[in-house]
């Protein structure tokens, strides 16, 4: 089966890898808390890059989250480095939603 099926106008991805990804049950290490302070955050993330060092899914979970916008670390890079390389946030990290009012 290729990544990417289209069916119609909906377009499913193979995600299998991420039941072999290194990091599976990890979720805290690997998306910040709320007012998470920056040396919490750097500590974290270095935690978090060792686990990415050593799976065997990375460039999958790193291109997964190219492709879908997500946030948090993801195939050893942050979204702030994701965003640095080109790929862009839906809604860029700390903007709020404005009211339609």
């Amino acid at each position: 089966m290729a990544a990417v099926e289209i069916l119609g106008d909906y377009a499913e991805e193979d995600d299998s890898w991420m039941d072999r990804a290194a990091c599976k049950g990890l979720t805290q290490l690997f998306f910040p808390s709320a007012a998470e302070r920056p040396q919490a955050r750097e500590r974290r993330e270095a935690a978090a890059r060792q686990v990415c060092r050593a799976c065997g899914v990375q460039s999958d979970c790193q291109s997964f989250a190219r492709t879908n916008h997500e946030y948090g670390l993801w195939g050893g890079e942050s979204e702030d480095e994701r965003h640095a390389a080109g790929f862009r946030l839906i809604a860029p990290i700390g903007v709020r939603a404005r009211s339609a009012s």
